[in-house]
């Protein structure tokens, strides 16, 4: 999956639930994003209110957010593109920019609304032993 996108960036109706939440609460979808881009090092709550003070007096400075966290999923699964495309699409269409994002995460096996912390819980809940080693340990 990594070299492009796994849907457009009008490709919402692929996903209507996070199209709608991205429409109506953008702060939550880009909070849940950058939850789990930064490894659950600052909750998708502080995320979300940083975008969300950001881009309510200044929309210039949601966009730049946005796309700083755009750049990190791009650069993280080596998804083509540059920084002047990320910023442009976070500029220009920044609710579709959040919305591929969040299907973007999805599409590579995250729960989005598990937050990171979930996410860690739900793989590792699977792994009950350490592998076996085939052979045995030799020297």
């Amino acid at each position: 999956m990594s070299g492009s996108w796994s849907t457009g960036l009008c490709d919402c109706f692929s996903d209507c639930d996070s199209c709608c939440l991205t429409y109506c609460c953008p702060c939550v979808s880009f909070g849940r994003v950058a939850e789990i881009l930064d490894k659950g090092e600052i909750s998708c709550c502080l995320h979300g209110s940083l975008f969300y003070l950001l881009a309510g007096f200044t929309v210039v400075g949601g966009c730049i957010y946005a796309c700083l966290y755009r750049e990190k999923l791009r650069e993280m699964y080596g998804i083509e593109g540059d920084n002047c495309t990320d910023c442009l699409v976070s500029s220009c269409c920044l609710h579709l920019s959040i919305c591929q994002n969040y299907r973007e995460l999805k599409a590579r096996g995250f729960d989005i609304s598990a937050g990171w912390e979930g996410n860690v819980e739900m793989h590792t809940r699977s792994v009950t032993s350490a592998p076996g080693v085939q052979g045995g340990m030799n020297r």
